[in-house]
């Protein structure tokens, strides 16, 4: 069996499927009393929204956090998200509970509908005409709002293009998550780290997340648990209280300037799976980068607050593919 295959064995795809009506409809040009327009081919009009955008701000919050959820433990493939088959019990929970939550805000929404279109008439009396005139049905707005997803396993064809255009998409799981590392740490970078002297322990969440995708996902290529590892010993390193700043601080920030770039993830992941340097060589050169001492560090502690005991003691599943 080759590699691509066996990988595909411990993942499970997810397909969202979340419908969220607009409440827009098509500008025409009579809405506009006669109005002289430039031909269709130079320009088109717009839409109108017949009832308030606020009144469906719910349903784009709720659609974010699954997606947050699928990004956080898995990788973005095939149009849905290659999720570790050890992590989908908890996430099918997670996104029950976030569809329960979409469905009692359609049924909210639903119940007040007319008065929603009837308040915004209200807001914009001018143009009640044109609101009024282009309202839908409840039915209608119901057909239009949903929260599904799908599971599924992918199975390779034996051979031919199908199965060579497969293990393309699979080969690169690797590189897809060493980008997707990259982005989050570039968002934990400006909202975190960037200018800062001292940071309170709130900031390690995003390095925390990071870490936690990346250890349900070590089998998906050889780099990546040198990767987590290196997360592990910078957390192993970080004093069990109190604000972090100092030298811990710089070596926080030389990490998260390492994660924002995939290319030297892959590079220092494959340096430490030959032993030609060791992770916390690695973290000491981000505190110092010419003169690093890695008795600079402090030891680790025997517990790190606010993260789970498995950070400490990981196990890293390859699932015998490395």
């Amino acid at each position: 069996m080759n590699q691509p295959v066996t990988v595909l064995d411990h993942l499970v795809v997810v397909h969202l499927d979340i419908a969220i009506w607009t409440a827009r409809k098509k500008l025409a040009a009579t809405d506009l009393g006669g109005a002289t327009l430039p031909p269709e081919d130079l320009a088109s009009l717009g839409s109108k929204r017949i009832c308030n955008p606020d009144d469906l701000r719910a349903f784009g919050t709720l659609k974010a956090r699954a997606i947050s959820l699928l990004d956080r433990n898995g990788i973005r493939f095939l149009n849905g998200w290659a999720i570790p088959k050890t992590r989908m019990d908890a996430i099918s929970i997670e996104l029950a509970a976030i569809r329960d939550e979409f469905i009692q805000a359609k049924e909210d929404f639903l119940q007040r509908y007319d008065q929603s279109v009837q308040e915004w008439i209200a807001q914009h009396p001018q143009w009640s005409g044109i609101i009024a005139g282009s309202t839908v049905s409840e039915d209608y707005v119901r057909s239009r709002i949903g929260f599904r997803w799908q599971m599924f396993q992918i199975q390779q064809p034996t051979q031919g293009t199908l199965h060579d255009d497969l293990d393309t998409e699979v080969s690169g799981l690797g590189s897809t998550l060493f980008d997707e590392v990259a982005k989050s740490a570039a968002e934990a970078w400006h909202r975190c780290y960037s200018g800062k002297t001292e940071i309170t322990r709130k900031a390690l969440s995003p390095l925390k997340g990071i870490y936690d995708k990346l250890m349900g996902l070590t089998f998906v290529e050889p780099r990546v648990a040198p990767v987590a590892e290196l997360l592990h010993t910078a957390f192993a390193s970080i004093p069990k209280r109190g604000a972090i700043n100092g030298g811990i601080l710089v070596m926080l920030q030389g990490l998260v300037s390492l994660l924002q770039n995939p290319q030297a993830l892959l590079e220092h992941g494959q340096k430490i799976l030959e032993g030609r340097v060791q992770t916390q060589d690695v973290l000491a050169a981000l505190v110092l980068p010419d003169t690093a001492d890695i008795s600079d560090l402090p030891e680790a502690e025997e517990d790190v607050p606010q993260f789970d005991d498995a950070i400490l003691a990981p196990v890293i599943e390859s699932h015998g593919l490395w």
